[in-house]
């Protein structure tokens, strides 16, 4: 489920932005969003073995993602 924080049209009418929540068509996005924070934590602790030298991101977060979707 994601927030949508929207903005009034007239800033007049209601000078407090609304919220709603909108459920995702798309059953599995829980699941992808989980793998997704798991891919960036590799990364991170991949790019914090090498000591964050530049240069090797893609690599890092490349390496992470195969090990996340095997």
């Amino acid at each position: 489920m994601e927030t949508i924080v929207t903005k009034p049209q007239n800033s007049n009418i209601n000078p407090k932005p609304t919220t709603r929540r909108v459920k995702t068509t798309d059953p599995s996005a829980d699941d992808m969003s989980l793998s997704q924070l798991r891919i960036k934590e590799a990364a991170y602790y991949k790019a914090l073995e090498r000591g964050f030298a530049s240069g090797h991101e893609l690599d890092d977060w490349l390496a992470a993602e195969k090990e996340e979707n095997q």
